[in-house]
């Protein structure tokens, strides 16, 4: 008769603790929430430093502000936008043989946006790059 009330008792046990597990689980992103968004406060001057990290000639153009420009292979070029994200400073690039991009941004200091473009074995890839009216930075 004593082995039923054990059997219960480490069944119960068994059901709170996944249970409770579960609930954390469910929890915040405290502690591991990824990385933060990119962000450039509206209003201040910004920089996009752009370099190629692919074995082959790319295209880039500023909308509004560039015609195409060809990026070499290891060149890196920096893009002045001026005072504001008004309107979306827009960024596009591409492979003229087809082959999928991958944008690597990042932030190296206050008014600088980082952009490496590597090499992509996902199809579609990034196309472009855009900082919007609110400061904050999207890759597509």
């Amino acid at each position: 008769m004593k082995i039923i009330p054990t059997i219960f008792l480490a069944t119960a046990w068994l059901l709170i603790s996944n249970h409770q597990s579960t609930l954390t689980l469910a929890g915040t992103c405290a502690s591991d929430c990824g990385p933060r968004p990119i962000e450039f406060k509206p209003g201040q001057l910004i920089r996009v430093k752009v370099v190629n990290r692919t074995p082959r000639l790319l295209k880039l153009q500023k909308i509004t502000a560039t015609g195409t420009i060809s990026l070499q292979p290891k060149q890196e070029i920096t893009l002045e936008h001026g005072y504001g994200t008004t309107p979306n400073i827009s960024l596009i690039f591409w492979d003229d043989t087809g082959l999928s991009l991958k944008a690597k941004i990042s932030k190296p200091n206050f008014g600088t946006l980082y952009v490496e473009l590597l090499p992509n074995w996902d199809f579609p890839g990034h196309r472009s790059v855009y900082i919007l009216n609110n400061g904050r930075v999207e890759v597509f």
